[in-house]
């Protein structure tokens, strides 16, 4: 599903410039549910960023579902974004002046969707989170794990085949981190690829792989052992 071959990322300091990732060789299948871990400046964010199609690479070479990521211009980039791809954020990045339903709906609204068709699947994706109830709401009326619930429901809407999460758990205490997990971890268990970054190694270990950077090389990429419950 993601295939990353000596991948190198620069950025520009001056007149110097800041090497981030420096030669990643990563494989990740389709149904993994794979954590990515480092410190900050570690180079996990860029790593996303360049798997979820917000920047470009430098050198090396990038597979998405076995098509070769190169110099696509911002409309194709859009397009694979909104087929293969849905996203959660530390931050949720609702849209404040929109309910939950249409924030939910929004994706669907790029993809062409009447919008009678796509606030009726919103409304049932609200539902899957629990959220049905709340339709209505703008984020300000929700707490804080609720907009992430709603953040997950809105990624999950275009049936994408990989899930990014960035931080999905940084602005969430540790009862509403669980829930989120959870809701992650189902997701994986219906088939999705699910791509979590995070610097918290209790949110990695509920993860099946952990891959750890550190100053833009991978140093570890181990199976998770879980624990059998009583």
């Amino acid at each position: 599903m993601i295939q990353i071959k000596n991948l190198h990322k620069s950025y520009p300091m001056g007149k110097d410039s800041l090497h981030v990732l420096k030669g990643l060789n990563l494989h990740i299948k389709e149904g993994e549910f794979v954590s990515i871990m480092g410190s900050s400046g570690s180079g996990k964010s860029t790593l996303l960023n360049i798997v979820g199609l917000l920047d470009e690479h430098d050198d090396g070479e990038y597979f998405l579902n076995g098509q070769m990521i190169e110099k696509l211009d911002e409309k194709k980039a859009a397009i694979l974004r909104n087929k293969f791809l849905g996203f959660v954020f530390q931050s949720f990045n609702l849209i404040s002046y929109k309910t939950a339903l249409e924030n939910v709906a929004l994706p669907l609204y790029y993809k062409g969707v009447g919008r009678k068709d796509r606030l009726k699947i919103a409304m049932d994706y609200l539902d899957k989170v629990g959220l049905k109830d709340w339709a209505n709401h703008l984020p300000n009326e929700l707490s804080g794990g609720q907009k992430q619930r709603v953040a997950i429901a809105r990624a999950l809407v275009t049936k994408p085949k990989v899930v990014l999460a960035d931080e999905p758990t940084g602005a969430l205490d540790s009862t509403t981190s669980d829930s989120v997990m959870e809701m992650l971890k189902e997701i994986n268990r219906e088939g999705m690829t699910v791509f979590v970054i995070t610097h918290e190694e209790e949110i990695a270990e509920q993860t099946d792989r952990i891959v750890r950077l550190k100053d833009g090389i991978i140093i570890s990429d181990e199976k998770v052992k879980h624990k059998i419950k009583a």
